[in-house]
């Protein structure tokens, strides 16, 4: 393999967001000197490697998913994500860019050029550039005359062909030529309307017969004759037709040979018989190129392609050879590959090897077969076979998420055009020649060379190491907290009866808010275990009104209160108060309904540390956080719940209570305009109120409710012993009131309150004996009035 390490040398830095470049979108093209690069966002840079300078930025209307460069025609083809396939000509987006001058909006540029040159100008691109309008396009590729499109459709992919218009003529394509469904689909989730965009893109190539008159694809390959029949039929060997090969996020290696297609709108048949299934990977098929892995014969001058490469996100690889058998006939030679993945992006080179970068290395693999001298004796020149064991080897370069091998290749050995993950355009120069001789004299500019290079290997391995340190601490960090999360729930369930080590106390009380008198529960969360509750817990309230009692159809409403909890240590307290009401009509609504729990967020703390261990790996986040972990999973721990009836709603005045309690009555809707109208009343004036209106026009309402006082007895037991049962039983009603300590206090059997609404309540308790089988009661009771018989 190679003699040493590859030279590295970074030509520029990109904007790029905070966890680094996700691979699967970014793609870089080079032509000459010029390099097409798009990091996944809106945004193409054009850079000239020869001026070392940023000479355009375009921007189109979404996310770029591919590119695709007609040299000849100096056009680029641009796929928008949810939007369609823009063509952009080069010649007059240079002219704009010289004529404006700067002119086109905003300002985006590299590193080097923010440091002190000015940025390079962005381009917004005109939505009458979009050629193609298709939001469920993912994937295309552009042959001389023909553009070929790969859609997700609800439950199927689809195939279309259209006639691509020839040069001087409007970019836009022609009418649909052809049309054919793959495989079943899953459809991934999205917002209704929108299609969702794939956790995988799927991979769309051409490969062309070895004849010259094939139309060839701008990024396809063209194979040798042998291998292509065997893989596409003799069918497209004479048709002399090129096959789109389209590999699949469910792991399918499908086939459609170009002109069956085409004919098929003319005679139709089965859509099924045009498809073929190559191979399944079982994972998704990130790559598929084609190499040459036999030497060419001297009177041979054309370099067709005999091995096809498929590559999987897993490190599964598959090898296609043209190769004889045991009975001497030629046959198709299958090889599976297990690399090191996930593979982020490959680019095949020359001299039969394959560059494949994951998230720890970037790796170069050889497919020749090793040790197996060529045969000039085996039939029509020798197709040898695959070898058995693939051996990669390391370049030490990491966080490579997308790979081109430039055009510019030096002889003797290869370039590669790199993108990283931290948004750095390099080059990597490799000298393929094991034999090639160390010089014998060390010169100055050999030594500058060297210690360039030695500085650039360090900075590879440090960057590597600290990225992959950065991903130990966080798993490790992820481990201690779901091991502490997993103690509290484990305390929390195994002590359903007696005292909890983590409580949450509700109490209610009367404020005034705005002008407004308000309902409200405080819950006090009380940690007295000996564990801590540190991030990703929160303290869930959730708050169920019933509906109103004269609204029979009405349902009852629940709003529910999200607090996170941090650094709440053993004996640590943490207090929360949240309104009940009155709501926006002034009626409070009771009973109501106040639950508490904890919830622990496992999106928060463990998502993280899912996450591949690099930022380069994070090529697809919807691919591991998000199926493993929805938004809205965790662990939900149930700590109480209190419903506030209208006996907790009620308020007492005339006792001697704090000064949130001795409130006035509720203002309707808290009108400051009726507020200053009433503090501005003279001594003697009327109330208008609808309480005051209810109070001198209608009559008292009573309400006597009979209770057995054997039965009140026994059910008190002894805790209210040396008491009148009058008392103990208005202590009881008034327990979860705030005035529950002064009733028990000052030994009261009747008290005069206000209703939640303003209007006034006496409830009073009486002891009544039979005599003669008739009742004792006193019925001379003030207005509104609320009894409880006793009844021996």
């Amino acid at each position: 393999m190679a003699s040493r390490a590859p030279r590295v040398e970074y030509l520029a830095g990109f904007r790029c967001p905070l966890g680094g470049l996700a691979a699967g979108k970014p793609r870089v093209l080079c032509h000459g000197a010029e390099v097409f690069l798009s990091t996944g966002s809106e945004l193409v840079y054009v850079y000239d490697q020869e001026g070392r300078l940023l000479t355009a930025v375009y921007k189109f209307p979404g996310q770029v998913w591919h590119l695709e460069l007609l040299a000849l025609r100096k056009a680029l083809y641009v796929l928008c994500a949810q939007s369609g396939i823009y063509c952009l000509s080069l010649d007059q987006a240079g002219r704009s860019v010289s004529q404006d001058g700067g002119d086109g909006g905003d300002s985006q540029g590299t590193e080097d050029e923010q440091d002190g040159a000015p940025p390079s100008p962005v381009i917004p691109v005109d939505p009458g550039a979009c050629v193609l309008p298709d939001a469920t396009l993912c994937a295309f590729t552009i042959l001389d005359d023909v553009l070929v499109t790969l859609a997700q459709g609800p439950t199927q992919w689809k195939v279309q062909l259209f006639e691509r218009p020839s040069p001087g003529e409007d970019p836009r394509p022609g009418g649909q030529i052809g049309e054919v469904h793959l495989s079943s689909c899953t459809p991934t989730a999205g917002s209704p309307g929108e299609p969702a965009a794939p956790h995988f893109l799927p991979v769309l190539c051409c490969a062309s017969p070895p004849s010259s008159r094939a139309p060839r694809s701008s990024r396809g390959f063209a194979l040798e004759g042998a291998l292509f029949g065997l893989l596409f039929g003799a069918g497209a060997t004479l048709l002399e037709s090129p096959a789109i090969l389209c590999g699949l996020p469910d792991g399918q290696l499908c086939c459609v040979v170009l002109q069956t297609l085409v004919t098929s709108r003319s005679a139709p048949g089965d859509p099924k018989a045009l498809v073929k299934i190559l191979h399944h990977l079982e994972e998704p098929v990130v790559f598929i190129g084609a190499l040459r892995t036999e030497p060419l014969a001297e009177d041979v001058e054309d370099e067709h392609s005999d091995c096809l490469v498929v590559l999987g996100h897993h490190g599964r690889t598959l090898a296609i050879k043209a190769s004889w058998n045991e009975a001497g006939h030629l046959a198709p030679e299958l090889r599976e590959y297990r690399l090191p993945g996930p593979v982020l992006c490959a680019a095949c080179g020359g001299h039969s090897r394959l560059y494949l970068s994951s998230p720890s290395d970037l790796c170069v693999v050889d497919l020749a077969r090793g040790g197996s001298p060529w045969d000039p004796a085996q039939p029509d020149g020798a197709l040898g076979g695959l070898p058995s064991l693939l051996c990669p080897t390391s370049l030490s370069v990491c966080s490579v998420v997308t790979l081109s091998v430039s055009s510019r290749t030096p002889e003797g050995g290869t370039e590669l055009l790199a993108l990283s993950a931290k948004g750095r355009l390099m080059t990597c120069s490799l000298d393929l020649h094991p034999e090639t001789p160390c010089p014998t004299s060390v010169t100055s500019a050999n030594t500058g060379q060297k210690i360039k290079e030695l500085l650039s290997g360090i900075g590879t391995v440090s960057e590597r190491v600290s990225s992959l340190k950065k991903a130990v601490d966080q798993r490790n960090k992820a481990l201690m907290c779901l091991n502490e999360a997993m103690n509290v729930s484990c305390a929390l369930l195994s002590s359903r009866e007696g005292p909890r080590p983590i409580s949450c106390a509700i109490t209610t009380a009367w404020s005034c808010l705005q002008l407004q008198d308000v309902l409200t529960a405080t819950c006090l969360l009380e940690n007295s275990s000996s564990f801590s509750l540190d991030r990703g817990w929160a303290l869930c309230v959730q708050v169920l009104s019933s509906s109103r009692a004269l609204d029979l159809g009405s349902a009852g409403s629940a709003v529910t209160y999200t607090i996170p909890v941090d650094q709440l240590g053993p004996g640590g307290r943490r207090e929360v108060t949240l309104p009940l009401g009155p709501g926006e009509d002034g009626a409070l609504d009771l009973p109501v309904t106040v639950s508490c729990a904890l919830f622990y967020h496992l999106r928060e703390v463990v998502g993280g540390a899912l996450a591949p261990t690099d930022p380069a790996q994070d090529a697809w986040p919807d691919e591991c956080p998000p199926d493993v972990l929805p938004e809205q999973d965790g662990v939900c721990l149930p700590l109480s719940e209190c419903t506030v009836d209208m006996l907790q709603g009620l308020r007492f005045p005339s006792l001697s209570v704090p000064p949130m309690q001795a409130l006035g009555p509720l203002s309707p809707a808290g009108d400051p305009i009726h507020t200053f109208l009433g503090t501005c009343r003279g001594p003697g004036g009327q109330l208008a109120g609808p309480s005051s209106l209810r109070a001198k026009y209608l009559p008292p309402s009573v309400a006597t409710i009979k209770v057995s006082a054997e039965l009140l007895r026994a059910a008190f037991g002894d805790g209210h012993a040396g008491m009148s049962l009058g008392c103990a039983t208005l202590q009881w009603l008034l327990a979860e009131n705030a005035v529950g300590d002064i009733v028990r206090a000052q030994a009261l059997s009747s008290v005069q309150g206000v209703a939640p609404d303003g209007t006034e309540v006496h409830l009073i308790v009486h002891e009544l004996s039979r005599l003669a089988g008739e009742r004792q009661a006193d019925l001379g009771c003030p207005a509104h009035t609320l009894f409880s018989h006793l009844e021996p």
